[in-house]
Formats: structure tokens, C-alpha cells, sequence
């Protein structure tokens, strides 16, 4: 129950850093680079604020093992936000989806889909299934 909270909490994080950066005109203006940089840099925040929450909520209790060490957290994280940048190019400057609704939902969907990934990943590779189900 707790990493669905943290992963919740870690989306809401994602979407409130996106819309100060971007629509809150937190970045330097006319930047042609200003959607692609409040994504990433929202998508950074989220997993490591989600680092700390699981490390304090969900696995409080757990010894940490060599498999769920911070590296490997990073490592797929990493490769998480590449997927979700990559996703968020695609649509908004791709398909041309600028205004405030329409990047809002550009971004919706590449974070479901990486967070998609991001779980197939730790069920498949990165935590036991025992472990899996003691969270």
C-alpha cells in the first residue's frame, strides 16, 4: 500500500514541478527547449523525492539487500525518465501539442507509459517476488 502511495505522491510531484517550470514561466522564456527541460527536470525531482518516501515509508522495515541497492533504483529510474523525455518530445513538439491542457496530457501519457516500464522492471528484475509482496 505504501509504494502505491509514494508512486501517487511521486506523479503529483512530476506534474506540479512540470507546470511551475513550463506555465509558470520558472525557465528563462523563448527557450525553444524550455517544455523538454521542465519535464526532465520534474521527472528528476519526482524520483528523488519517491527515493526518499520508499526508503522512509514503504521499506522502513526491510534490510536493504544488494538488489535493491540506490544504484540500481537510479540505474532503472534512469532509464524511466529517458523514456518519459523521449515520449514528451514526441508529442509536444512532434505532434505539436503546446498549449497548457494539451502538454498536461502529452505528459500524462508518457509518465504512464514509463511508469509502466518502470514496474514491469522491479517486478521482473530488480525485487523477489517475496518482497514484492511484503510491500
Amino acid at each position: 500500500m505504501n509504494a502505491w502511495l509514494v508512486g501517487g505522491s511521486g506523479a503529483v510531484v512530476n506534474f506540479a514541478v512540470f507546470n511551475v517550470l513550463l506555465h509558470g514561466n520558472a525557465l528563462l522564456p523563448g527557450s525553444g527547449r524550455q517544455a523538454l527541460v521542465a519535464s526532465v527536470l520534474a521527472s528528476l525531482v519526482a524520483v528523488g523525492a519517491n527515493h526518499l518516501l520508499l526508503r522512509s515509508l514503504a521499506h522502513r522495515d526491510h534490510r536493504v539487500r544488494p538488489d535493491e541497492r540506490p544504484a540500481l533504483f537510479f540505474a532503472f529510474r534512469g532509464i524511466g525518465v529517458a523514456m518519459e523525455s523521449g515520449l514528451f518530445y514526441v508529442g509536444y513538439h512532434g505532434l505539436g501539442l503546446h498549449g497548457p491542457l494539451q502538454s498536461n496530457a502529452v505528459k500524462a501519457v508518457s509518465l504512464v507509459l514509463a511508469s509502466a516500464f518502470r514496474f514491469l522492471v522491479r517486478r521482473t528484475w530488480a525485487v523477489p517476488q517475496e518482497a514484492l509482496s511484503r510491500s
